[in-house]
């Protein structure tokens, strides 16, 4: 009788365990999600942003015209006919394009026929409103407006008509290949967008007023306008080089230098703190301790004048010399280097192997995760330097770094608040650093918490 009581009793405690086990994931999990959201959810709705003609809209969308499959394919579609290009775009000799746009007229009111232009448009502000371009006006041709359609509906609320018209724009003849097709819709008072074969970019005058800054994008050139606008309207005046694309490789070089540097001399001299004996050695590494609390700011005006006397400013070598290594990756080093035991130094040295020798071809390999580690935080630390950049290459836009680049397009575009190219342009300037780190994470995991142990 007490074994059938004992029975339902365990079953019942066993049961009560289970939940609180799943009670507990369920709040892990669920914190997880939360923090998640918390941490990624702004970078999300900013690459939202980076896509939209107006990033500042109020309410904002999730859902809008550069995220619509419908839209993509007729951006494709109109690219091929405006210039052979689906993915760019364009406006090329011997195109026809064919477009239809809706609007709709309330109940009572009779249709107006609306008038369509190809305007003279410059490709956006900041940098893109100083360089001359092809102008589409000078060589599209605009058929005749034709009604093709009519059918009631009730939009808003209000009872009415949905009447479709449809054009054709044709470049006949030879002559250059405009990059873009500007196209203005204007309705008569009274009449309100509806639709059309691509969703316009804006609309204005409530909705009578439609406006695409091309009516031939092709797929990027309308879904990525803005990242396609950081490499073409951010130009040099003088050469007509992309900025982005010249910033982006100065960072890489100054970056990918100032890696090598910092791997060469912090493995040496983390090595010699670790295993040499010489004396002072402890208050040496109390020093580099000490220097990693001093904020590059309290000793930028002597970093200043030794650049200045070694005619460094405005160059890259600069930078490069200015965070050769730093006292943070010579105690990584040195950490790392003091849980390798040292029989293994012991070992190759019977052997016969030279000092140098264990070090480059025993030491160094088994220090992997901590150079892993080393190479993510100083390649992170150098793209996105912007203080030592700002001191030292001031006043030289060929040789900015991607940061100093990005400060440089906010003043240039942020007065128009042309918003969206600087959200594309810091999206793109963070691929590199993903990409080092998805390479390199193991190495910083393992580097970073074998160093911390044992410190």
């Amino acid at each position: 009788m007490a074994a059938q009581v004992m029975k339902p009793a365990r079953k019942l405690d066993e049961r009560h365990l289970a939940r609180q086990r799943w009670t507990r994931a369920a709040w892990i999990y669920g914190a997880m999600l939360a923090l998640a959201v918390f941490f990624i959810g702004p970078f999300y709705v900013a690459y939202l942003g980076s896509l939209k003609d107006n990033p500042l809209e109020w309410p904002f969308r999730y859902s809008f015209a550069q995220t619509q499959p419908k839209n993509w394919v007729a951006a494709w579609r109109l690219g091929q006919l405006g210039a052979g290009n689906p993915w760019t775009g364009g406006f090329a000799p011997g195109a026809s394009i064919p477009f239809q746009v809706s609007y709709f007229v309330q109940e009572g009111q009779e249709p107006e026929t609306p008038v369509v232009t190809v305007p003279t448009r410059r490709a956006g502000a900041g940098l893109g409103a100083i360089f001359d371009e092809v102008q589409a006006a000078r060589y599209a041709k605009v058929s005749e407006v034709q009604e093709v359609n009519r059918r009631s509906a009730v939009v808003g609320g209000q009872p009415g008509q949905i009447v479709t018209y449809a054009f054709t724009i044709t470049y006949e003849g030879q002559g250059p290949r405009a990059a873009r097709l500007p196209l203005d819709v204007e309705a008569p008072r009274g009449q309100q967008y509806y639709a059309a074969t691509l969703e316009p970019n804006r609309l204005e005058r409530r909705g009578r007023v439609a406006s695409w800054d091309s009516a031939t994008p092709g797929f990027f050139g309308y879904t990525f306008r803005n990242y396609v606008r950081v490499f073409n309207e951010a130009r040099d005046p003088n050469t007509g080089a992309s900025f982005f694309l010249r910033w982006t490789l100065n960072t890489f070089l100054v970056a990918l230098a100032v890696v090598v540097t910092t791997l060469l001399f912090a493995s040496l001299a983390g090595y010699a703190l670790a295993r040499m004996y010489f004396p002072g050695k402890n208050y040496l590494f109390a020093f580099v301790v000490f220097t990693m609390t001093v904020p590059a700011q309290a000793i930028f005006i002597s970093n200043y004048l030794v650049l200045r006397d070694l005619g460094l400013l405005g160059s890259l070598w600069g930078m490069i010399v200015w965070s050769a290594v730093g006292a943070g990756a010579v105690f990584i080093m040195k950490q790392f280097f003091e849980s390798i035991p040292r029989e293994i130094e012991e070992a190759a040295l019977i052997d016969g192997a030279s000092p140098i020798t264990t070090f480059f071809r025993i030491i160094i390999p088994m220090a992997t995760p901590a150079l892993g580690a080393l190479t993510i935080l100083t390649f992170q630390g150098m793209w996105n330097e912007f203080f030592k950049a700002a001191v030292v290459l001031s006043g030289q836009q060929t040789n900015y770094t991607l940061p100093l680049g990005l400060s440089f397009f906010r003043s240039a575009y942020g007065v128009a608040g042309d918003w969206g190219l600087m959200l594309a342009s810091a999206f793109l300037s963070m691929i590199p650093i993903i990409i080092l780190f998805v390479v390199f994470q193991r190495y910083f995991v393992e580097g970073v918490s074998t160093s911390a142990l044992k410190g």
